[in-house]
């Protein structure tokens, strides 16, 4: 048997169609003679009629920075999780979030151009990318629930089952939206969020019924996102416009239906309703006017570094 060895030529090697096929389409990371991959290709982006540009864009990154942040979170259990079972479904989960944040953010561009960061011109880096990347702290627009760092185990589920049920009441309604756009990417997110939120409420009533020490960090878990439970049903002005104009959803009229839905849980789960002191208003503001923890700087610092670092990278 002839070894060519590492420095044999192409034409010896078992991978010569990799190496020297003119098809590129199979590389992980894609290449500058691939069509750009649009995640809006074939829909109509304009606003409905009537509706205002920049408030269906500001809206839509309200959204789509809520699934950004809270995906990172969870992305963050990969090889950390309980079990091998629990990280692939925290990362699935992280996954299906990211690609609601992808349509959103990429919603959001293609509505309105002045929410996009300025970039050099030429800059290869798609719109939905400039926002996640090159917006600091202040020009996230998500709730204050999904930044505080992930914690143990029973505060990732509580809070993803807080998350879950209040996003899916959201979504459901949102596929009447008379923005086309926003409902075909609800359509899609009800799918997923529903997984979601069940696996978050099994685990809930599992930790809550199971050992002694389970339970103590169920308990533990519960205040420590209660904390933001308040901010989810306070509308923000570019909410309560979009809403009377049929875009978009006042998140209080979802109250009743996800505190039913938690109530079904924490019943299951033999836990009381939790009653901790809710997270104030900062400056005057809450998440979706820019008023942030200081987890989510630490967070945005970590994520955005490379892509900042090379603002002109092709990944």
């Amino acid at each position: 048997m002839t070894d060519h060895g590492l420095h044999g030529s192409a034409a010896d090697s078992v991978y010569d169609e990799a190496l020297l096929g003119t098809d590129v389409s199979h590389w992980a990371f894609g290449s500058a003679e691939l069509p750009a991959d649009d995640p809006l290709l074939g829909m109509d982006a304009a606003p409905p009629e009537g509706v205002e540009a920049e408030a269906l864009a500001t809206y839509c990154l309200m959204l789509g920075d809520d699934a950004l942040v809270a995906s990172h979170r969870l992305s963050e259990w990969c090889s950390r999780a309980p079990d091998l079972e629990e990280d692939i479904a925290l990362a699935n989960v992280a996954l299906d979030l990211l690609g609601q944040a992808r349509l959103l953010l990429a919603r959001g561009a293609a509505a309105s151009a002045a929410v996009v960061p300025m970039l050099p011109a030429g800059s290869p880096v798609p719109d939905e990318d400039a926002l996640a990347f090159f917006r600091d702290a202040e020009a996230y627009r998500n709730t204050r629930l999904v930044e505080p760092e992930h914690g143990d185990f029973a505060e990732t589920v509580v809070r993803l089952l807080l998350l879950a049920t209040w996003r899916l009441a959201l979504m459901e309604r949102l596929r009447s939206s008379r923005d086309p756009v926003l409902a075909a990417i609800s359509g899609k997110a009800v799918k997923e969020l529903t997984y979601h939120r069940d696996y978050a409420a099994r685990w809930c009533v599992t930790l809550a019924q199971g050992t002694d020490e389970s339970r103590s960090r169920m308990l533990a878990a519960l205040p420590h996102v209660w904390a933001f439970h308040e901010e989810l049903f306070v509308a923000h002005p570019v909410e309560m416009k979009l809403a009377a104009a049929g875009v978009a959803v006042d998140p209080a009229s979802v109250r009743t239906s996800v505190s039913e839905v938690l109530a079904e849980v924490w019943a299951s789960a033999g836990l009381a309703t939790p009653t901790a002191a809710q997270v104030g208003p900062v400056a005057g503001g809450r998440g979706r006017d820019g008023r942030h923890t200081e987890a989510l700087s630490r967070m945005l610092a970590e994520m955005q570094s490379v892509a900042r670092a090379h603002p002109g990278g092709r990944w």
